[in-house]
């Protein structure tokens, strides 16, 4: 397959579309069945997923039912993910469709189920609603990574379902979603232990699994429902009960125009290497309903950012714009840190939660990032997370200094990135200090000379004869340095400080499994990649790199 020869992929879809999952709750508890349809591929005709495997779209479901079960089903307190095939839950990641996908997709599909089981965590440790991976049969690779992401694994004791990472010894390539890490650094398997499990293909079945902690409870099949409901029914009884109407997600309205499209708040321009992105401020206060401006901005810009990634990858620079009033998104902050304070209506709460994870989409994006800011934005409070999240921030200083900055309380750790700081405390590193002083700042108006100078906000502050020049500069030249370069110099920079478990997913793994796709061990015309479900074996260059 060619390096664009794939139709775009929408991150839009509803339940009642799925193809590959169903949905059902009862009470507390609900059941998502993965029954992946062979025919069903993102790509239609190039091959089929068997074994439930799984491809792209598959995740976009998964996804999107996280989402609609944090949302639409408050009242849902276990969510219990098995197999809909006798003998399988899932197979892993689809190993014809990884076979012919481009390198970019195959590496931004990682990224995409990556932030997808990170979801399902989060609802376990976060939202109340605990994830049970009930595996009705054998689960590989990213079949077990997914059960891996829930907080319980149960798996059958038949004889025959096992649990496994084949990666390493059958295709030459990592577990693309998280797995090394999550068996070391969450379900504290010993190193040596999971050495041998990570190149034993055919991995362990019950009891040497729970043994090894790779799972964490086993029924014989004769009384596997039994089991499993039991089990999720007294995981559902230990959870605090949520307050709160269910709030019910509209489908984005999306109009597609020459070089773009747009949605009620974000607008996409793309030209080239550069997309430029519009991102509108409130026009009315802030309301508990779907379409309040600080839960449609978000989902908008969750939604561009996704296309920019995968239908877009010729982009690599993304310029970051907003228009409208500064303190109507401080008034939505404000009510939103009111209701969490308040902490009656899971609304608020899980609005908090959306914020956060966009925000670390931004930071995970693998494109440049300037944030521009200009006469009339709105780049305030939340939205000033957008800045410091960009790589550089240009500001236009103007004479009466009325283009200005405001800091509000959620600047300072309420919207932390996948380490657990906040951007301003990863922007200072050698003075902490600044942030404790800038906490005096908040509500203040910030003039362009003052965000440069004193505090360090944005890296330029400039006038009207030096703006448009400096900015057409910059842009121009990040243009033409290396794409390959820039990613790696970004994500370095961008995570600094300690590590967490999903810091080394991003950035260990991504980093390591981008380099193994590229290796002719792996995807070469005899690599083990390439030639997975063949009779030749494949043939590998045994010098260390």
């Amino acid at each position: 397959m060619a390096e664009y020869d794939y139709p775009p992929v929408d991150f839009e879809t509803h339940p009642s579309r799925y193809k590959h999952w169903r949905l059902e709750v009862e009470g507390a508890v609900a059941t998502l069945t993965m029954q992946v349809r062979d025919d069903g591929g993102l790509w239609p005709g190039r091959y089929e997923l068997k074994l439930n495997s799984y491809d792209l779209g598959v995740d976009v479901e998964l996804n999107d039912a996280i989402t609609r079960l944090r949302w639409e089903h408050p009242g849902v307190h276990a969510v219990v993910v098995t197999g809909g095939y006798d003998k399988v839950f899932c197979a892993g990641a689809n190993i014809r469709m990884l076979g012919m996908a481009p390198h970019a997709f195959k590496v931004n599909f990682c990224k995409y189920t990556n932030e997808t089981r990170g979801m399902i965590e989060e609802s376990s440790e976060e939202a109340g609603q605990v994830f049970i991976a009930a595996l009705n049969g054998t689960a590989s690779g990213g079949g077990y990574e997914l059960a891996l992401a829930c907080d319980k694994i149960l798996l059958i004791d038949d004889g025959n379902a096992a649990v496994s990472l084949p990666e390493v010894p059958l295709l030459g390539v990592l577990p693309g979603t998280g797995g090394l890490t999550r068996l070391t650094d969450k379900r504290k398997v010993r190193r040596d232990v999971a050495d041998v499990f990570c190149t034993k293909a055919e991995g362990f079945r019950a009891k040497d699994a729970k043994r090894m902690r790779l799972i964490d409870q086993s029924y014989p099949r004769s009384r596997w429902a039994e089991g499993v409901a039991a089990f999720a029914a007294g995981v559902a009884a230990a959870q605090p009960q949520k307050k709160g109407e269910p709030v019910i997600l509209p489908a984005l309205q999306r109009t597609e125009h020459k070089g773009g499209w747009s949605t009620p708040l974000v607008k996409v321009q793309v030209e080239g290497r550069v997309a430029s992105l519009w991102l509108k401020g409130p026009s009315a206060g802030p309301a508990r309903a779907a379409d309040t401006w600080g839960l449609q901005i978000w989902r908008e810009l969750e939604d561009a950012l996704l296309r920019l990634r995968l239908n877009h990858l010729d982009v690599g620079l993304l310029l970051l714009r907003s228009e409208g009033d500064a303190a109507a998104v401080l008034a939505h902050d404000a009510w939103l840190e009111a209701g969490l304070a308040a902490g009656e209506d899971f609304f608020f709460a899980e609005l908090r939660r959306l914020q956060t994870r966009v925000l670390r989409k931004l930071d995970n994006m693998a494109k440049s990032m300037f944030t521009l800011i200009e006469a009339g934005h709105c780049f305030a409070g939340s939205l000033f997370e957008i800045a410091l999240a960009s790589d550089r921030a240009y500001m236009f200083q103007d004479d009466d200094g009325e283009n200005s900055i405001q800091l509000s309380d959620v600047n300072f750790g309420k919207l932390p990135m996948f380490a657990g700081c906040s951007r301003l405390a990863l922007r200072y590193p050698g003075e902490p200090e600044l942030v404790t002083k800038l906490q005096g700042c908040i509500g203040e108006a910030i003039s362009a000379e003052d965000a440069m100078g004193e505090w360090g906000l944005v890296t330029a502050a400039l006038d009207d004869v030096d703006y448009d020049d400096e900015v057409r500069i910059a842009i121009e030249e990040r243009s033409s340095l290396s794409p390959d370069a820039l990613t790696g110099m970004e994500q370095n920079l961008r995570f600094g400080g300690a590590e967490t478990c999903e810091t080394k997913i991003y950035g260990r793994l991504t980093a390591w499994q981008n380099w193994i796709f590229q290796r002719p061990n792996a995807v070469g015309d005899r690599g083990a990649l390439s030639l997975y479900g063949h009779p030749e074996r494949p043939v590998f260059d045994f010098r260390r790199t």
